[in-house]
């Protein structure tokens, strides 16, 4: 099964020739998350899902390329396997391709070890088999029906707080998302900035001119 679908993709196209017809449109940060509602493949069952389904919550939005290939394994389950530590900050994590909800189960039924994800996958897989969901977040590659790896942080109010979107070829960092959804909530709590390479335990900013002094002065003895 696996060698069949690779054979597919081959087919569609190659990684190195997508070149054209990315969706000019894209959300943007600071406004309202685009809606969506699909189905899911959640716990090797298939259900209805949708945006209203995760309000008052963070939510990371991992689009993907397509089932059965080569980086998206490794970063799908890079997320699963540290599911609880957005659990843990309040954080959902939905992976979204265009691929059937069908394809997504037979992936799952596929070991680890064979380039599939496994049956414990821990995060739902969202079918965006119309690829409206792709289109609306500006991730859709049109000529080749699939999407980029685009990743979204959603707050608590709906709004998209960090758009991220790496070329087919570019693997995403579980380690950066995390770092990116403490600095959303250490500002929502404490009103400080977080500087360049910040990480959840060091130096932030007060935002004004004079109290910004304090953090450029320790930084900078």
């Amino acid at each position: 099964m696996f060698t069949n679908f690779t054979r597919q993709f081959a087919a569609r196209s190659s990684y190195r020739s997508f070149s054209s017809s990315v969706r000019a449109f894209a959300p943007k940060v600071q406004m309202p998350a685009p809606a969506w509602s699909a189905t899911a493949l959640v716990n090797q069952q298939f259900k209805e899902l949708s945006n209203k389904d995760f309000e008052n919550k963070y939510v990371v939005m991992v689009f993907y390329p397509m089932d059965f290939t080569f980086v998206c394994p490794t970063e799908l389950l890079a997320f699963s396997d540290r599911v609880s530590e957005f659990k843990e900050r309040g954080v959902e994590v939905i992976g979204v391709s265009t691929d059937s909800i069908y394809s997504h189960l037979a992936w799952t039924n596929v070991e680890r070890n064979k380039g599939g994800l496994g049956s414990d996958l821990q995060i739902p897989l969202l079918s965006d088999k119309n690829m409206k969901i792709s289109s609306d977040y500006g991730v859709l590659i049109e000529n080749a029906g699939i999407a980029l790896r685009g990743l979204f942080i959603i707050d608590k109010e709906s709004k998209l707080r960090v758009m991220q979107v790496n070329d087919l070829p570019i693997g995403r960092s579980v380690d950066e998302a995390l770092r990116l959804v403490d600095a959303i909530q250490f500002y929502e709590k404490n009103g400080e900035v977080c500087p360049a390479d910040w990480k959840k335990g060091s130096e932030t900013i007060k935002p004004s001119v004079d109290a910004s002094k304090e953090y450029f002065e320790a930084v900078n003895k």
